[in-house]
């Protein structure tokens, strides 16, 4: 398996860690969408969404734990912000390890397209 994001976690590429534990880790991204985008992983691999199960259930509360935590420790809790997940070639995953986009700062419009 060649997944960037394995390699991240390996520690093989460098990136700017904003927030890191012993399950998951958040990065800024590479192609910033909005002032603030981050993304958030799971240091386990999972493909997608469709591999979420009873037994790795609990990563996903973990991943929501730490972005509230985050947007309140970089202020845009108050004013809000999106956290996205692609799933799949036609949900626009690029990237097939589960990871989850977190965008602020700007007024983030409906539909996203």
């Amino acid at each position: 398996m060649n997944c960037i994001f394995c390699e991240i976690v390996k520690g093989n590429i460098e990136t700017d860690a904003i927030y890191e534990d012993d399950k998951i880790i958040a990065f800024n991204d590479q192609n910033p969408q909005a002032p603030v985008h981050f993304l958030v992983i799971p240091k386990e691999h999972i493909s997608s969404a469709n591999e979420i199960n009873s037994a790795n259930a609990s990563i996903i509360g973990d991943i929501y734990a730490a972005v509230a935590k985050l947007a309140k420790e970089m202020g845009f809790a108050e004013d809000g912000y999106r956290i996205v997940n692609n799933c799949g070639n036609d949900g626009g995953q690029t990237v097939h390890h589960i990871h989850f986009h977190v965008l602020a700062g700007r007024s983030l419009q409906w539909p996203p397209g």
